[in-house]
């Protein structure tokens, strides 16, 4: 039987997990919003606000895979230099995240499969989760088993919502939010079996991202329903139409096709 490896050391490169997964996970996030768009369920004419966020967290993508392309070519002098703009860049993911969460939750324009104050609650934490886990890979970097697959679990974190536009949300209402973020577990399962394969053993990282995903799902929901969700969802909409909308109710699906809200 396999078992969970707890001293790996620095490995080669033919040894780490493949430069296609990084690529799969970058390809997946795009197909899922251009496909949300072909379907008709979301808009170029949107604010400049939501234009401006969709770049910030595609730009992390850019980031993701221009890093993960210099590391495995070895040029780690770059791979560093960039490694100080993505941090940078974290901080503005974090900053555009909750601008357009928060006008959302405001109009009342949050998609209907979801409890707004799920949304309000979820959505930031996901980000600060995720900025979490590239830290920890960062303070890992001289450990490149731990860096490489900390990194790719830090983005698989961040999948939810490219998952939340491939799968059938309102079918899964009212566990959308968690089937979305159960799904972002797919990268990191097959990360396990590559190692399985090449290594006869998990490494823990793959652990810690698990761990980190059902927990942030978790830690989310107990603080949605807790007095602590309340009082956040009253802050957010305070004198907004959002103040009457209630916060852990569904909403009424559109009439015209336009499910996401953004």
């Amino acid at each position: 039987m396999a078992t969970v490896a707890s001293d790996f050391r620095p490995e080669p490169a033919a040894d780490r997990p493949p430069i296609r997964m990084a690529y799969a996970m970058a390809a997946t996030i795009v197909a899922a919003f251009a496909l949300q768009n072909l379907a008709g369920r979301s808009t170029f004419y949107s604010p400049l606000v939501v234009h401006a966020h969709a770049l910030t967290f595609m730009g992390w993508v850019a980031i993701f895979v221009t890093q993960a392309t210099l590391g495995a070519r070895g040029q780690i002098e770059q791979h560093r230099r960039l490694g100080k703009l993505a941090i940078a860049w974290m901080g503005l993911m974090f900053v555009m995240g909750l601008v357009v969460t928060v006008r959302m939750v405001r109009a009342g324009n949050v998609p209907f499969f979801f409890r707004p104050q799920h949304f309000l609650v979820f959505d930031p934490l996901n980000v600060v989760v995720f900025a979490a886990m590239v830290l920890f890979a960062v303070s890992k970097r001289k450990q490149t088993d731990w860096h490489v697959r900390l990194q790719l679990g830090a983005m698989a974190l961040l999948m939810g919502p490219a998952f939340g536009r491939l799968l059938p949300m309102p079918l899964l209402a009212p566990y959308a939010y968690e089937c979305a973020g159960a799904a972002c577990a797919i990268f990191p399962l097959i990360g396990m079996g590559i190692d399985l394969k090449r290594r006869g053993s998990v490494h823990p990282a793959w652990f810690v991202t698990l761990g980190a995903l059902f927990g942030m799902i978790l830690l989310g929901d107990a603080i949605t329903y807790s007095p602590m969700g309340d009082s956040l969802y009253q802050m957010a909409t305070a004198g907004s139409h959002g103040a009457s909308v209630p916060g852990l109710e569904f909403g009424t699906p559109p009439g015209n096709g336009l499910i996401t809200g953004r």
